[in-house]
C-alpha cells in the first residue's frame, strides 16, 4: 500500500514560549491529559530549545529477547539498530532530547552500557506528521505511525503501521517484515523518576521484546 505524502502533516512548535511544547498535548483528549500525573504533562510540555538538550540517566533493570526478537535486532542493525541487541541487566542508561531543526520534531538518543565494548547508542527522530499526527524514524527511511494514549495514569505509545520511505514516495511494510506491535510505556514513580518499558509483541511469536529502564531527569 502506497503512502500518501498529502496526509502527512507537521505541526510547528507553538510561538509562545510560556505555553510550553503543546504538539504530544494535542494528540490526546482533554481528559486523558488531565489524567496523567503533573511530572508526565510537564515533561512532555517542556520545550527544548534550539541549542540544548533535556538529559535522562537512568538504569536498565532488565531486558529480555525471545531467540526471534534476538535475530529481529540483529536484522534490525540495517537501519539503524534500534532495538536492544543482547539481554542486559543493571546497566547504565542515557536518553537526551533535542530539537530537530530540520522537521520541527525531536531527536532522541539513548545511549545503553554494555559490559564488553562501546554502549549501544539508538537514535531515531519523532516527527509530529502523518496519519496519526506522530511517526518515529530509525533510520534509512524506516519508521512507523505511533498512536498515544492514556492508560491507569501512565502515557503509553503504540505502533500503528510501519513505513518505508524515500523522498515524497513510500509504502508500508507487510507484518511479517515488522517485529510485531511495539508499546512504549511511560510510566510516574514520584520524585522524578519513572520508567520506561518496551513491549514488542509478534503475532505469531508472542512477545519477542522486553526491556524496563527507570530514569530521572539530569538537572544542570
Amino acid at each position: 500500500m502506497l503512502l500518501q505524502p498529502k496526509l502527512q502533516r507537521q505541526c510547528p512548535p507553538p510561538k509562545d514560549e510560556a505555553l510550553g511544547d503543546l504538539r504530544f498535548r494535542a494528540l490526546l483528549s482533554a481528559s486523558d491529559w488531565a489524567a496523567l500525573p503533573a511530572p508526565i504533562r510537564r515533561r512532555f510540555s517542556k520545550r527544548v530549545a534550539v541549542g540544548e538538550t533535556a538529559v535522562y540517566s537512568g538504569l536498565v533493570e532488565h531486558t529480555r529477547l525471545s531467540h526471534f526478537g534476538w535475530l529481529f535486532a540483529q536484522m534490525a542493525r540495517l537501519c539503524g539498530g534500534p532495538l536492544p541487541l543482547a539481554e542486559l541487566s543493571g546497566v547504565a542508561a542515557v536518553v537526551t532530547v533535542t530539537e530537530d531543526m530540520v522537521t520541527g520534531g525531536q531527536i532522541w538518543t539513548r545511549l545503553y552500557a554494555r559490559r564488553d565494548g562501546f554502549p549501544q547508542i539508538i537514535h531515531s527522530s519523532k516527527r509530529f506528521a502523518g496519519r496519526t499526527g506522530l511517526e518515529e524514524y530509525v533510520g534509512h527511511g524506516v519508521g512507523m505511525e505511533l498512536t498515544v494514549h492514556v492508560e491507569q495514569g501512565a502515557l503509553l505509545f503504540r505502533s500503528a503501521r510501519y513505513f518505508f520511505r524515500i523522498g515524497r514516495f513510500g509504502f508500508y511494510l507487510p507484518r511479517w517484515l515488522t517485529p510485531g506491535a511495539l508499546t512504549v510505556t511511560h510510566t510516574e514513580l514520584g520524585e522524578g523518576r519513572f520508567t520506561f518499558t518496551l513491549d514488542v509483541v509478534h503475532p505469531f511469536f508472542g512477545r519477542v521484546v522486553h526491556q524496563h529502564a527507570v530514569f530521572r531527569e539530569v538537572v544542570s
